[in-house]
């Protein structure tokens, strides 16, 4: 009887440490996010309301369960916009998903800089940084650090 109790508790340590590696197997690669569409929604000299699309491609073999975004937003160079979004949403295994954001930014730096490369500048150069926060996982938090250009409409 002393025995089998022995063994027990001689198997406990091993089964807390299969436990633990368990919940190391949630660990996820950061997504990729890219810049869609960016809109004016509105307002007047000092501040602006803009709706900025983003797409998600999730390089998980799981669904990522995003709870939110802290970012910033460069255009041509210039900080454009700050915010966080406080969205959840779910990026399927392998998959993609888009989303908005709403977005109360200053404008007159970022024209002035656009209005000088000329009426024919079309495609304009953004950098987005920030981190995803996840809802589970062993890391909650992924880094992102993405350069593209997005059209002007």
């Amino acid at each position: 009887m002393r025995t089998a109790v022995t063994t027990r508790l001689r198997l406990l340590p091993a089964l807390l440490a299969a436990a633990v590696l368990a919940g190391c197997a949630t660990h996820f690669e950061a997504p990729q996010l890219s810049v869609v569409d960016v809109q004016l929604l509105g307002g007047d000299l000092w501040q602006q309301r803009l709706k900025v699309r983003l797409h998600v491609q999730n390089p998980n073999d799981r669904a990522l369960p995003v709870e939110g975004i802290v970012y910033t937003l460069e255009v041509e160079g210039q900080e454009f916009a700050t915010g966080e979004s406080a969205a959840s949403f779910s990026v399927p295994a392998l998959g993609e998903a888009e989303f908005d954001m709403s977005v109360n930014t200053n404008l007159a730096a970022t024209v002035l800089k656009l209005a000088g490369r000329g009426t024919n500048a079309r495609e304009v150069a953004y950098r987005l940084k920030g981190k995803v926060t996840l809802s589970q996982g062993l890391l909650r938090s992924l880094p992102f650090d993405e350069r593209g250009t997005f059209k002007l409409q």
